[in-house]
């Protein structure tokens, strides 16, 4: 969980113009998430799709179906584990805010605020970001301090404004108070059953499936139609202007820190890492956001301040390359390259479960 959100850094920028269209499966996908599919100007040069996706996938990648974790095996059990403690509002003090408080898995993923309310309406001062894709980061939260989902989730559950909890061992007494939790600690691990770090694993082993490939996921497969027109000139631009330095893999981001205003400063009073490492290179640093489903997680920014994608457009354009200033057509185009980008969410995965029902011993919320 955790007050954060994405940057948009490694800026964008690009133009408008065409690749052919075929009536066909990936058509029909960006249609119905309201992608346009209509034609370029004739007074503007068409690309060559096949040479835009050549130079595309030295950048970037379909991601795969989950992120395998190195330290541990999947299962089913697990991930099925994971599903009921992510949507469990009982794992907060006041048994009224689960990950999916903040993350609503329904909203792509966030709850559409510049900062989340916590345990009695608190706000931390970062926006929360999408967990969509991000177990492809190379680390958690916007500074990078968890190195992985199931470090991340472990965080949220005690911070005094998150979820409140006042300890490790209330929470795993909350759990083991549950008949349910008992016999699914017990399948998902036989040799170790209910413990906080279980708790995070399981959650970090559902969060490894939350992928959603996109329209641009066609075109990168080899499918001229994948994306359309405008979209396939601002990838191009997109790689021309040098946005590839920041955002690339899977998920179009999440594999390095960088200074937010890294080309002009940019007001902020957020450190950034620097709180964390205490090293001035990385002051007003933060870990570069994935790009995917970018269009519908806003408010943007660290601190969820910027409310329409065109305003983040502009001021990544201005702080973070040399282009400086985008024309209206750029800005359109851009646009239109991030509507790509927007995956379908994985409505059965994401069935709210239900859960196991609370036993005779389970500690009740405290108010105070």
């Amino acid at each position: 969980m955790g007050h954060l959100k994405q940057v948009l850094l490694g800026a964008v920028v690009l133009s408008v113009a065409g690749c052919g269209s075929k009536d066909d499966a990936p058509t029909q996908r960006r249609a119905k998430q309201g992608v346009s599919t209509s034609s370029s100007t004739a007074t503007q040069k068409a690309l060559d799709p096949a040479s835009v996706r050549k130079q595309a996938l030295t950048y970037f990648a379909t991601p795969p179906a989950e992120a395998t974790p190195k330290s541990y095996a999947m299962s089913e059990e697990k991930v099925a584990l994971g599903r009921n403690l992510y949507f469990d509002p009982r794992l907060s003090k006041n048994h009224d805010v689960s990950c999916n408080t903040c993350h609503d898995l329904a909203k792509y993923g966030v709850d559409g605020e510049p900062t989340s309310p916590g345990h009695k309406g608190q706000r931390g001062d970062r926006n929360s970001p999408t967990v969509y894709n991000a177990a492809f980061h190379l680390a958690q939260f916007w500074d990078g301090r968890a190195a992985d989902v199931e470090a991340q989730a472990k965080g949220p559950v005690l911070n005094p404004i998150e979820m409140a909890m006042p300890s490790e061992e209330a929470v795993v007494a909350t759990l083991a108070s549950i008949p349910g939790y008992q016999e699914q600690f017990k399948e998902a691990f036989p040799e170790s059953g209910i413990t906080y770090d279980n708790m995070a694993t399981a959650i970090g082993a559902f969060e490894r499936r939350l992928v959603t490939p996109s329209p641009f996921d066609d075109f990168l497969g080899g499918n001229d139609a994948g994306i359309n027109e405008g979209a396939l000139r601002g990838l191009q631009v997109f790689m021309d202007t040098g946005c590839i330095q920041c955002h690339t893999g899977p998920a179009l981001g999440g594999t390095m820190y960088q200074k937010l205003g890294a080309v002009k400063p940019y007001d902020t009073k957020d450190e950034g890492r620097f709180a964390l490492t205490k090293n001035e290179a990385d002051r007003h640093s933060f870990k570069v956001p994935t790009l995917r489903n970018v269009a519908k997680t806003g408010p943007w920014l660290h601190d969820g301040s910027i409310a329409t994608l065109e305003n983040v457009v502009e001021i990544m354009a201005k702080h973070q390359t040399a282009k400086g200033n985008l024309s209206a057509t750029e800005k359109t185009a851009i646009l239109a390259f991030l509507d790509s980008l927007t995956g379908e969410l994985p409505a059965a995965y994401i069935k709210p479960p239900q859960l196991p029902e609370s036993g005779p011993t389970t500690p009740k919320p405290n108010p105070a």
